[in-house]
């Protein structure tokens, strides 16, 4: 494959319809994806306590 040939093939995906759902709110992805974060946050602060 050449560049040429896979931009062009990548710019049809995302063109393409499928990309959003319309059950999934960016409010509520944004928000799950910040409280995973700050779970894993609080985690590796608990193992990191000698410091």
């Amino acid at each position: 494959m050449s560049f040429h040939s896979t931009a062009a093939q990548l710019a049809t995906l995302a063109e393409g319809e499928g990309g959003n759902h319309e059950s999934l709110s960016p409010f509520v992805t944004g928000g799950a994806a910040f409280l995973i974060l700050l779970v894993l946050l609080w985690i590796t602060t608990r193992f990191n306590r000698d410091r």
